[in-house]
């Protein structure tokens, strides 16, 4: 399990999500791209949604959602969630998706997802053609080879899919460390220099070790 306020960094770098909720005895699942971290304390989270949605009522009457974070084994029924709607079909019914129980709310939660965020719905604020619930974050829950503070992109299997638009996804290829450097003028150093300037320290160690050697044999 994973502190409530982590659930904001699951949201970094704006992966999919697969909203699921549930209102009386009807379920509904639909992937969300519009997503932001709002706050820290409390762990708020913010999903963007267009009015016309049938997701859209069932959040505001149940007062509750989960994101469920799918990797590339899920990329073709995250397409599919979006593509029908909940009002015409039972999404998760047809899909032959297993759920299960989430903790702290009715929704169910889709198995073989890579990370869960169980969240109260704190406030609906109508903006234009979306509106944007705002998520009280209840319970995180992460697979630990896909989610280590930050995302891991070591395996395949477990990295976040990415919607670019269309039928078009995309995931993540390497985790990087930044690591601010200064010059002794004190501004900071690309990430070019910075390599070139290791490479440079390198070749001089190697030719002084070079010459050390040369000179013990003389």
């Amino acid at each position: 399990m994973i502190e409530p306020h982590d659930a904001l960094r699951l949201l970094n770098g704006g992966p999919v999500a697969l909203l699921t909720t549930r209102f009386r005895n009807e379920t509904n699942v639909m992937p969300v791209i519009w997503t932001v971290s709002l706050s820290r304390r409390p762990p708020l989270i913010g999903v963007a949604m267009n009015q016309s949605r049938h997701t859209h009522d069932m959040v505001r009457f149940a007062e509750e959602f989960a994101l469920n974070f799918p990797g590339r084994d899920l990329l073709n029924h995250t397409h599919y969630f979006g593509a029908v709607s909940g009002a015409d079909v039972g999404k998760l019914e047809l899909a032959k998706l297993p759920t299960f129980k989430a903790s702290k709310i009715s929704a169910p939660l889709i198995e073989h997802c890579l990370a869960y965020v169980e969240c109260s719905l704190q406030e609906a604020l109508r903006l234009g053609d979306h509106t944007l619930f705002v998520g009280r974050v209840l319970v995180v829950q992460a697979e630990e080879e896909a989610f280590d503070e930050t995302w891991r992109l070591e395996e395949r299997e477990y990295r976040p899919l990415h919607y670019l638009g269309v039928d078009r996804y995309a995931v993540l290829g390497e985790r990087l460390q930044a690591e601010l450097r200064t010059t002794e003028e004190g501004a900071i150093e690309l990430a070019e220099a910075v390599e070139e300037r290791e490479r440079r320290e390198e070749e001089e160690a190697r030719e002084a070790e070079r010459r050390k050697r040369e000179g013990e044999e003389a």
